[in-house]
Order: C-alpha cells, then sequence, then structure tokens
C-alpha cells in the first residue's frame, strides 16, 4: 500500500459512510461510453530496487545542463549556483505552514523579502522594487498593464528585439482589455530608433524594450526614453537582473518601469521552471504595482520590523481599485536569489558579467571563423548572439548532442525568417576547452 493513499479496510468504510456498495455503484452515474471498460494498460508491479533502476533510466534520457556543455539561452540561462544556497533554504527557518506573504507570515519571511527586495531595486536602478512574480513574461505583462492603467492610453510600442515568448504572453493579457501592440522593426539586431519615432504616438502608453535583447545584442535605453517621454509615454525595460551587475542599470537610462527573469540568480533551469519574476518601477508610480510589497517599520517599543506594506489586489481592496490579477509571489525562488546576490556581492556580480562577456566574445570569434557561419547581427552583444548556419540549425544542434554539447537555440520556431540563425549563449560556466570543443563539432556538422 505504499503507493496507494487508502487501505481496501478504509475504502470499504469510506463506501458504507456515502452509502454506496462499490466504487463501481458510486460511478454508476457516469455514462458508460466515458467509462474506461477494462483494465489500465500497466506492467506488473516492481520491486523497489528495480523501480528505482527503472526511473534512473527513465531520467537518463534528458540532456541535463550539468551533463553537457549548455549554450542554451533565449530567457533560461546555465549561471553558476553557489553550494551554500540549497544548503540554506532547506533550512527549518524558511519552512512555513501556510502562504508566505500573508500578514502571518514570520518576522524573518518578511525581512528576507524585504532585503530581496532591496536588491532588485539597487540591481535595476529604480526605486522599489515589489516581493516578485512568477516569471519574466508575466512580469512584463504586469508592466504593461501598469503602464496602461497610469496613463490612460491604449497602444503599446513593441520592440521586436523584445522575448517573442513574452510577447505571446502579453498579447494574451491585453486581449481582454483591448489594448494595442504595435511591433516596431529592427535594424541590424537592435531597435530602429526611426521606426520607433513613428510609432508612438499621444496613444502610446509604453515603448517596450528588452536589455540586452532576445538576440543579445544593447539597446539604446537612453535613446528609446527620450523618445517615450517625449510623447508621454512610460519606458517598460525587460532586463535580466544578473546582467545589471556588469551593465548600467536600466533606471539609470530613463526606464519608468524595469521587470525581468531572475532564474539566473541562483534558481536552477530545472527543464523550464519554476522562474521568478522581477519588477521594479519608480516610487510615483508605487501605488499600481501589482503584488506585494514588504516595508520596515518600528513597533511601539522602538524596535525595528517588518510588515506588509502594500497588497494591490482584489483580495484585499475594492475590485475597482485593484491593479492586477499576480495572486502570489515566488517566495522560495526570492530567497534563492538573496542569497546568491549576498553571496556574490557588487565584486561578484561584476565579475560574472566579465566573464559572460569575456568568453561569449571568444566563442562568436571562434564559432563565426568557421566557413560557411557567420555573425547575423554587427550589433554589439553581451552574453548571447546569434549565427547564421549553412544548414539547418535544429539538424546542428542534433549532431552536436554527439559531442555532449547543448549548441543553442534554433530561431526557426520564433521567426521562420530566421530559418537560418542559431541563437546561443555563453555564460561564466563555460570554459575554453568547452568553446573550442564546440567549434570544432560545428565544423564538423556544417562542413
Amino acid at each position: 500500500m505504499r503507493y496507494i493513499s487508502n487501505t481496501p479496510a478504509q475504502q470499504k468504510e469510506m463506501l458504507a459512510r456515502i452509502g454506496a456498495a462499490s466504487v463501481e455503484a458510486l460511478l454508476a452515474n457516469v455514462p458508460a461510453k466515458a467509462r474506461l471498460s477494462r483494465p489500465l494498460a500497466l506492467p506488473a508491479a516492481l520491486a523497489e530496487g528495480d523501480l528505482v533502476r527503472h526511473l534512473r533510466q527513465m531520467a537518463a534520457r534528458n540532456a541535463s545542463a550539468d551533463d553537457f556543455a549548455c549554450f542554451l539561452g533565449a530567457g533560461s540561462y546555465d549561471h553558476g549556483i553557489p553550494s551554500p544556497i540549497n544548503h540554506l533554504i532547506s533550512r527549518g527557518e524558511f519552512f512555513t505552514a501556510y502562504t508566505p506573504y500573508q500578514p502571518e507570515a514570520s518576522q524573518g519571511t518578511l525581512r528576507s523579502i524585504f532585503e530581496y527586495q532591496t536588491m532588485m531595486a539597487e540591481l535595476t536602478g529604480m526605486d522599489v522594487a515589489n516581493a516578485s512574480i512568477y516569471d519574466g513574461a508575466s512580469s512584463l505583462a504586469e508592466g504593461v498593464l501598469m503602464a496602461h492603467a497610469v496613463t490612460g492610453r491604449v497602444e503599446t510600442a513593441w520592440s521586436r528585439g523584445v522575448n517573442p515568448l513574452y510577447q505571446q504572453v502579453v498579447e494574451t493579457y491585453c486581449e481582454g482589455p483591448d489594448f494595442r501592440l504595435k511591433s516596431v522593426r529592427l535594424g541590424d539586431g537592435v531597435t530602429d530608433l526611426d521606426a520607433l519615432r513613428k510609432a508612438v504616438t499621444e496613444r502610446t502608453a509604453a515603448v517596450v524594450v528588452q536589455y540586452p535583447n532576445f538576440f543579445g545584442c544593447l539597446e539604446d535605453l537612453r535613446a528609446a526614453a527620450e523618445i517615450a517621454h517625449a510623447k508621454g509615454a512610460l519606458l517598460v525595460v525587460a532586463a535580466d537582473p544578473v546582467n545589471l551587475g556588469f551593465l548600467t542599470p536600466p533606471g539609470a537610462l530613463g526606464a519608468d518601469i524595469v521587470v525581468g527573469e531572475g532564474q539566473g540568480l541562483g534558481v536552477p533551469m530545472s527543464f523550464g521552471g519554476p522562474n521568478l519574476g522581477v519588477f521594479a518601477a519608480r516610487a510615483d508610480l508605487v501605488r499600481r504595482m501589482p503584488g506585494r510589497l514588504v516595508g520596515a517599520t518600528v513597533d511601539k517599543d522602538g524596535q525595528r520590523g517588518f510588515v506588509l506594506t502594500l497588497q494591490t489586489r482584489e483580495q484585499h481592496i475594492r475590485r475597482e481599485k485593484a491593479t492586477s490579477n499576480i495572486c502570489t509571489n515566488v517566495a522560495l525562488c526570492a530567497l534563492m536569489a538573496t542569497i546568491y546576490v549576498s553571496i556574490l556581492g557588487k565584486v561578484g556580480l561584476r565579475k560574472v558579467g566579465e566573464l559572460a562577456t569575456a568568453k561569449a566574445h571568444y566563442a562568436a570569434e571562434r564559432f563565426a571563423a568557421v566557413p560557411g557561419v557567420s555573425l547575423r547581427f554587427a550589433a554589439p552583444f553581451f552574453k548571447e548572439f546569434a549565427l547564421t548556419l549553412p544548414k539547418a540549425p535544429d539538424r546542428v544542434v542534433k549532431r552536436l548532442l554527439k559531442d555532449r554539447v547543448l549548441a543553442g537555440v534554433p530561431l526557426k520556431a520564433f521567426d521562420r525568417a530566421e530559418k537560418s540563425t542559431l541563437l546561443v549563449a555563453v555564460t561564466e560556466r563555460r570554459t575554453k576547452d568547452e568553446i573550442d570543443t564546440y567549434a570544432a563539432a560545428l565544423a564538423a556538422a556544417v562542413a
């Protein structure tokens, strides 16, 4: 009975209590055509050792980033995770039998969230950050909704350099209130500023750009901010906070709202999630922020304490005053990020950026030297870059798996015009030997 929640005796007792003679009698009202009339096609039960061996064999079919040289990116990155993180988040002090954002939360939990907010505000260069959101995509969608709420306008100028998966989420959010997204073309890998200038009007609530953008290229945020503000729109920037230990914070370049995917801050890739949504804004916009905000105060004895200061959702305030449908924060992932930033500090975060930049440019030089391979864009890039290949990128990716290299993300699935493009990310974890192995395998694959 190890894997079954109740015994036959317990089942019999429950059926008797509700007045059913059997499980079949209990299901009598379910139409016969909707019921399975044969036993499930399951193999015989396995002994524990055989079952564990079977599950391990199944798990080994996955290509783990720890077992391969991982050059995947497009929003999820193989950054280093300091070993203390897993030890600390497993401590009993961080366990809770209840959701860790309610007023009943412990002072320790509230303080860890407060520290997270402070760190994200400093990294992004903004005045205030909330207690986190689900992921980068939902954070950007909330940022767009917030810009519409602040300005009362119905259009958004959207750079094609923003992650296309994020765009799908934003389009879903904006479909109900019928907000319009106006796409702005790229010029050599970055937002075409002339096209952006034409797209922004007095009806524009927000200009949305990514920094660095989906292709790894560095956008001119200051110019985008000037264009947005000239028409009374807000600049919403999607940024990877790991990069902001090295790059100039968006807040210093004119951003009004900064969102991002914080997975790289000590959160494992985990085959796609859970992730960490970062959300920060100017102080004068705080009443329109989604989610929650933890604040510091003093009690009646003058001792410092932490309280849930802001909860702008319909559960706590009048429905018409609610700013968002976000109903939770990702406290565990935010805790991971807090520990990560605390361990690395300013010097360590800058070093991560320096290493990623140097290794990415070395890799780009080595890969572009392969006959038939070239850089897709000439614009300056950070830790991610796009390659144009002479053969189908998905076939090249499959070929490089034999050399235990996760070669990157083919972009045909996002845009058929990029059917020859492979997006490659290089973090601080990649070594010179791994990059050289990739280059050799790539040369063989496209020959």
